[in-house]
């Protein structure tokens, strides 16, 4: 295994957001995000975070292909489904900095890949002016969806290990469509932070 875990920055980037948009959609279809994604919304959504003042996007790689990736960037930069909640409970934005998403192929995943992935956005977040929090948030799912997939180990102990902790009221919305939806619906996104 020829496992690499970086930043990808200019022209590496570019080559990486086609196998990025297709790693994205690949992973956010599993429980709990169940996600009907477009590789056009993906590439341009993953090129979003590069563009942003301090954006990350770290990608891991095997012999050159991408098995994961994990995005960053100031909160400040992020779009009103994102800062909503924070600007409604007081929170300035210019000290926190958000943590998009981590997606791992499953047959990578308990490796470590993931502890790298924080490892390296809370470096970035840390060498930012002003940042003292990271916060990053995850799907709220009713415990009893039909669609659960019994096998799935919710990531809350690996988050919790990591010092992050759920912040009671705030919680966004994101939408999208669901596998088998034709429409998209707004899901609640409970945000967890901690401070750096």
């Amino acid at each position: 295994m020829t496992l690499r875990i970086e930043p990808a920055t200019g022209a590496a980037l570019q080559r990486a957001l086609p196998a990025l948009a297709k790693l994205r959609i690949e992973v956010f279809r599993e429980w709990p995000y169940l996600y009907e994604g477009s590789l056009d919304y993906e590439a341009n959504y993953i090129e979003r975070f590069a563009r942003l003042k301090d954006g990350v996007i770290v990608v891991a790689t095997d012999a050159g292909e991408a098995v994961g990736a994990a995005t960053a960037a100031p909160l400040e930069g992020q779009n009103p489904d994102v800062t909503a909640p924070f600007v409604e409970v007081g929170y300035e934005l210019g000290k926190l900095f958000y943590f998009g998403e981590s997606v791992l192929k499953r047959a990578y995943r308990g490796r470590g890949i993931g502890h790298a992935f924080f490892d390296q956005r809370e470096a970035v977040a840390l060498s930012s002016s002003g940042v003292e929090f990271a916060t990053f948030s995850g799907v709220l799912r009713a415990p009893d969806d039909p669609r659960r997939d019994q096998n799935y180990r919710p990531l809350d102990d690996f988050w919790r290990k990591r010092g992050y902790a759920p912040v009671e009221g705030l919680v966004g919305n994101y939408s999208w469509t669901d596998i088998g939806d034709k429409e998209q619906t707004r899901k609640p996104m409970q945000f967890w932070m901690r401070k750096l």
